[in-house]
């Protein structure tokens, strides 16, 4: 499964990288690879030796999303915010302790600030709309990914346990989150948690923008993205009534 998800962004990786992103030694790593090669969960290009996902994949993701899919109920949010603001916004998941991207509106600012693709994965907290998420979970929840974290930010100098716990209750208060020149220099986010029935987050919706673009129009891409937010969780509450309603299929999406 760790192999899996360092492969999760679509491209092509080598063993090497592979191996030491899973912490595996390269003789493991390529035997897993090779029999989940044989299977079809993921491909080896003879040329370039690089690996990326298989077939077999394709099928399980449909299937699960068969089940149900947040992305056509976030889409209309995502492109109504990259229409107003022209940055990019990202529709972010939760897994575990870690944030994953599964959709992004591209803005028509002409300096891209946004740093993620679909199937990117980052730490709880790496990020406005993982951070988001980490503020909204429960407190002993929390807690724990916070310490499951500080092991996994080796990547990100300037992102520390402290730093994170501060804009964590920044981000209580406002009821949004701000994460400026930590992850990418110049450039931040600013994001908002996408919360289910119980309160719990499930999702967010975060702009990317050059750090002067959202300290200018902070007010501003706080309330849209609280408003977009509160839109997603009205629909997710009708799409996932309509899913259990026994005898009744869910609506399809397109």
């Amino acid at each position: 499964m760790r192999v899996l998800r360092v492969m999760s962004e679509g491209g092509g990786v080598r063993l090497t990288d592979i191996a030491a992103a899973a912490d595996l030694d390269k003789a493991t790593a390529l035997r897993l690879l090779d029999v989940m090669a044989r299977e079809g969960f993921v491909a080896r290009d003879a040329k370039s030796k690089q690996f990326t996902l298989g077939p077999e994949l394709t099928v399980l993701g449909a299937a699960a999303l068969r089940r149900f899919d947040p992305r056509p109920l976030a889409r209309p949010s995502l492109m109504r915010l990259a229409g107003v603001f022209q940055d990019s916004v990202v529709l972010s998941m939760r897994s575990g302790v870690e944030s994953l991207c599964i959709d992004v509106e591209e803005g028509t600012y002409p300096i891209r600030a946004n740093y993620l693709n679909v199937g990117s994965r980052r730490p709880l907290g790496v990020g406005a709309g993982s951070l988001a998420l980490l503020a909204c979970l429960p407190d002993d929840e929390r807690e724990a990914a916070l310490d499951t974290l500080s092991g996994q930010l080796e990547r990100y100098p300037r992102i520390t346990p402290a730093l994170l716990c501060e804009r964590v209750a920044q981000a209580r208060e406002r009821g949004y989150a701000v994460l400026l020149d930590v992850v990418v220099e110049r450039m931040g986010g600013i994001g908002v948690a996408i919360l289910d029935t119980e309160g719990r987050p499930v999702a967010a919706l975060s702009i990317a923008a050059l750090n002067e673009r959202i300290l200018t129009r902070e007010t501003a891409l706080a309330q849209a993205l609280l408003h977009e937010a509160t839109v997603c969780q009205v629909r997710w509450a009708e799409a996932t009534r309509a899913d259990r309603r026994p005898g009744i299929p869910p609506k399809e999406t397109h």
